[in-house]
């Protein structure tokens, strides 16, 4: 197993949480950045780092999980590598 540098894991999260923010649109209603932040009390601007693919945003477990409840999915596939060279609109 390859270990992840940090960069490259909230690489991975940030993508995941991008994903399933649309994902979520797409299934269940409109669910912007600044709608996931007021739910996960944090600000707008860290959930669009931690989207972006050009900013390495870190994050803290309790924040993590927050945004897995929001989402309705499970914390673990916020860490699946399979998304990570796939393109979101």
């Amino acid at each position: 197993m390859k270990e992840l540098n940090s960069e490259e894991l909230f690489n991975i999260i940030g993508t995941n949480v991008k994903y399933y923010r649309k994902l979520y649109n797409l299934n269940r209603g409109k669910m912007t950045q600044e709608n996931l932040a007021e739910l996960v009390d944090v600000s707008t601007a860290l959930i669009g780092n931690l989207e972006s693919e050009k900013i390495s945003q870190g994050i803290s477990v309790v924040t993590l999980w927050k945004i897995s409840q929001a989402l309705e999915v499970p914390i673990e596939n916020l860490f699946d590598k399979t998304r990570q060279n796939r393109k979101t609109s």
